[in-house]
């Protein structure tokens, strides 16, 4: 079940990044508010790919933007190698964004299409008043002509090959935090497993950290080193990938494997798992958030939100009725 707590974060000198009690809201009229992240904490190791999985409307992509400070998170702390983002303003935030770039969901939505292929890649470096020579050398690192495609523009391009120009864009710079904001959702099958190839290969090549997020789990568990589930902006499992896909603990997150066409475990089927739609951010429910969908809830569940614990060997859950316990 979701919950919050602090007690899965590792020591702060050896992670990159670590975020701590995360808190995005947004206005929704009325008076009211979306609640779209509560409490959410995860940290990442320096070369480590972080998978972020859940259904839409689960606070992934706001977290996710948050790092960047796209836009400040309410509250909470965002650590990139001990530096407190939140606290910068102006000229040293813009400077600090540098470190971390972001590879949005639409890749063509997201390039400019009046600039072609060889303005849209080298404006960062032109901004910042850097050399750019390196534009050839990273459209050839994501598996494109640079003398074919420099002088096109976006709309020239398919959906993968244009998803290839957003990699390259966010490398140019060389950012040691990349967050991948479900890059591969809007992809035919075919080419995501290409775009999923690329971004391992980029990952040792350029020695990244990544934040992955999508709403699917068999294409997270391929490309991460540890999986964290959100559900309706709390975190409800933390743990390695194949430790998660193999052994998962929370209800919800067996709904998810439940869900994989040919997950490999012997679970019932997903909608005996998990029951309804999820609540609204605007108000969502006491206790615990997943309760209202949940086979095991219990009046504990009303009352008390569940607080992460360790289960494992580096697994982490939040839930007062996990799978291997009594009901």
């Amino acid at each position: 079940m979701a919950g919050s707590g602090n007690a899965h974060l590792r020591p702060r000198d050896e992670v990159l990044l670590r975020v701590e009690d995360l808190v995005v809201e947004f206005p929704a009229g009325r008076g009211r508010t979306v609640r779209a992240v509560s409490g959410v904490s995860f940290d990442l190791a320096r070369g480590e790919t972080l998978g972020i999985v859940g259904e839409s409307g689960c606070g992934k992509s706001s977290a996710a933007r948050a790092l960047v400070q796209l836009p400040p998170p309410r509250s909470g702390s965002v650590r990139l190698d001990g530096q407190e983002l939140t606290a910068l303003r102006g000229e040293a935030l813009r400077r600090t964004r540098r470190r971390l770039q972001m590879i949005f969901q639409d890749p063509i939505s997201s390039l400019n299409p009046r600039r072609r292929v060889r303005e849209i890649v080298g404006e960062g470096p032109r901004v910042w008043g850097l050399p750019g020579d390196r534009v050839d050398e990273v459209l050839e690192a994501v598996g494109l002509d640079p003398e074919a495609a420099a002088v096109r523009r976006p709309h020239e391009f398919s959906g993968g090959q244009c998803q290839r120009i957003s990699i390259a864009r966010a490398l140019i710079l060389d950012p040691e935090v990349v967050i991948c904001d479900e890059p591969v959702s809007a992809l035919d099958v075919s080419v995501q497993a290409q775009i999923l190839g690329l971004l391992e290969d980029l990952k040792d090549r350029y020695r990244l950290t990544l934040v992955f997020i999508a709403h699917d789990l068999a294409v997270v568990k391929n490309v991460s080193d540890r999986i964290m589930v959100m559900y309706l902006g709390k975190v409800c499992e933390l743990a390695p990938s194949a430790e998660l896909i193999s052994r998962p603990a929370h209800p919800y997150t067996r709904a998810l494997i439940a869900s994989i066409p040919g997950g490999g475990l012997d679970l019932p089927p997903a909608d005996t798992l998990i029951s309804g739609e999820p609540p609204s951010p605007v108000d969502p429910p006491s206790g615990c958030r997943f309760r209202t969908r949940c086979p095991r809830a219990s009046a504990r569940c009303v009352e008390q939100e569940p607080r992460i614990r360790q289960v494992g060997d580096d697994h982490w859950l939040a839930c007062h009725h996990p799978t291997d316990s009594p009901d």
